[in-house]
């Protein structure tokens, strides 16, 4: 039997979200699963403007008390997803200190000064530029290195390869994905599985096998699988597959954050 768990979600708590922290835990255990880590946004770039230093102390207090109201039926983890970190360290440092969490995401939705990838006209960017300034400012918050697990790394294909259906030779890319990667590794910060990308017209997992498979080559050892859920209908979606792809890339097992310390979970 293998112990699944999904470790990225969000909930009304998140401003493109609208279930409760309830729903999502009746889904997950719905879905039999192990646990669940409540991963609200948390946009550090416009942290204090709109609201987020209030709505991820909300989703903490919601998601303590469901921890409870769960308890021998489900296990229910306190996480943020912290966006842009670089960006306004200072919001990043207050939401660190907000509670005890059990996990934190990182994640680069946007460049500096750039909106989100959702929203921008790829028919007048250059993709190439973008994704190299995408990859160094990744490098920097790595470096920072204040997270758990880094999640969806290639997030902005979503867009340029999905959605705008913009091919990118990724091999120019390779030495900074790489070094990324290692220092990901050096540090024991976990490289996230993101199953979203399953649902959506880019249709793999981000990152994709060719990522995770070297992500262990490079000495990688803590994996963590999200499905990204926005609603209570998609909790625990693709990590079956998350979970295939980790095994054929060579990992044992996936990681689970409780108190920010990992804990190695059997694939078998």
């Amino acid at each position: 039997m293998i112990y699944i768990s999904d470790c990225h979600t969000h909930t009304h708590c998140s401003p493109d979200a609208s279930d409760s922290v309830s729903m999502m835990c009746q889904a997950a255990k719905s879905a039999d699963l192990y646990a669940i880590t409540i991963t609200d946004h948390c946009e550090c770039n416009l942290y204090w403007q709109d609201g987020y230093d209030q709505t991820i102390r909300q989703s903490y207090l919601e998601t303590r008390q469901a921890a409870i109201a769960y308890t021998g039926k489900l296990r229910v983890l306190a996480g943020i997803e912290l966006g842009q970190p670089m960006q306004d360290l200072a919001a990043a440092e207050d939401a660190l200190s907000m509670g005890e969490l059990d996990f934190v995401l990182g994640s680069l939705h946007n460049i500096r000064g750039r909106p989100d990838f959702y929203e921008l006209d790829y028919r007048m960017e250059s993709v190439e530029d973008l994704f190299n300034a995408y990859l160094d400012e990744l490098m920097e918050m790595v470096e920072w290195g204040k997270f758990d697990s880094l999640a969806h790394l290639t997030y902005p294909l979503r867009y340029i390869v999905g959605e705008a259906g913009i091919p990118l030779d990724f091999v120019r890319f390779d030495r900074k994905m790489e070094a990324i990667l290692r220092r990901l590794a050096e540090k024991e910060i976990a490289l996230e599985v993101n199953t979203s990308g399953l649902r959506q017209k880019i249709g793999s997992t981000l990152p994709g096998m060719d990522i995770i498979r070297h992500f262990r080559e490079c000495g990688g050892k803590y994996v963590t699988l999200g499905s990204d859920s926005h609603r209570w209908k998609d909790v625990g979606a693709g990590l079956q597959e998350g979970i295939r792809l980790l095994r054929e890339a060579g990992f044992t097992h996936y990681t689970l954050f409780e108190k920010r310390r990992p804990k190695l979970i059997p694939l078998d």
